[in-house]
């Protein structure tokens, strides 16, 4: 192994004029590429919420990992086997929808290198620029603080020590903290294209930097 979503929310806004007005001229641009986006970030970091700012300001399609995992473990497939289920469901989905086109965003933690060279390859094979964008934040308690105060889905955590009920045996004696601190430290990331925020900052203007970053290596 290498290594949210917040009661309160955060409103989308309107993108910065100066980024709104890059996005518009590269969007018109005939010959510019798609985008293919893997977030990365520990649970609570931010990242699902970043991916929808990303997804509505690029026109992407955002495919979220949780909503995946947890409609299969309503429908009462073990935690483990829904686990691996949703990761091969959401490569699937990922290649139909840059076969149509599409830039794409994938919602999902980043702990394995599986993720960056299954991404990697889907945007070679698609002809799409790829993008590693992490949602980072240093603060355990921090972390906690907004599990804590989210609306879980049924794959999600409800805090740093209380992992999914559907993972009760699955999930016994494990040592949250430093499996956190894992994630926090050693996360799997590509060599190039990698963009790390600290979410901790104003989630519009982390989007805008990001958008700002993507546009000007796009127009190099």
């Amino acid at each position: 192994m290498c290594r949210g979503r917040n009661k309160k929310r955060h409103t989308t806004g309107k993108t910065d004029k100066t980024v709104y007005n890059k996005l518009k001229k590269m969007s018109t641009q005939q010959t510019a590429q798609k985008i293919f986006i893997q977030m990365s970030g520990a649970p609570g970091s931010g990242k699902s919420t970043m991916a929808r700012m990303l997804g509505e300001s690029i026109g992407a399609v955002v495919i979220d990992h949780d909503i995946i995992r947890s409609s299969l473990l309503e429908a009462n497939v073990p935690f483990d086997q829904a686990a691996k289920q949703a990761y091969q469901l959401q490569w699937a989905l990922a290649q139909d929808i840059m076969k149509q086109g599409h830039s794409t965003i994938v919602d999902s933690t980043c702990n394995f290198e599986e993720v960056l060279e299954r991404g990697s390859a889907l945007a070679q094979q698609y002809g799409f620029v790829y993008w590693y964008v992490e949602c980072k934040v240093q603060d355990i308690d921090l972390l906690d603080q907004r599990l804590c105060n989210r609306n879980a889905l049924t794959s999600q955590r409800t805090g740093v020590d209380r992992p999914p009920a559907a993972a009760h045996d699955a999930r016994a004696g494990e040592d949250s903290h430093a499996l956190f601190q894992k994630w926090i430290e050693n996360p799997c990331r590509p060599l190039d294209n990698a963009i790390i925020v600290d979410s901790t900052g104003d989630m519009e203007m982390l989007r805008d930097f990001i958008l700002n970053r993507i546009i000007d290596r796009q127009g190099n």
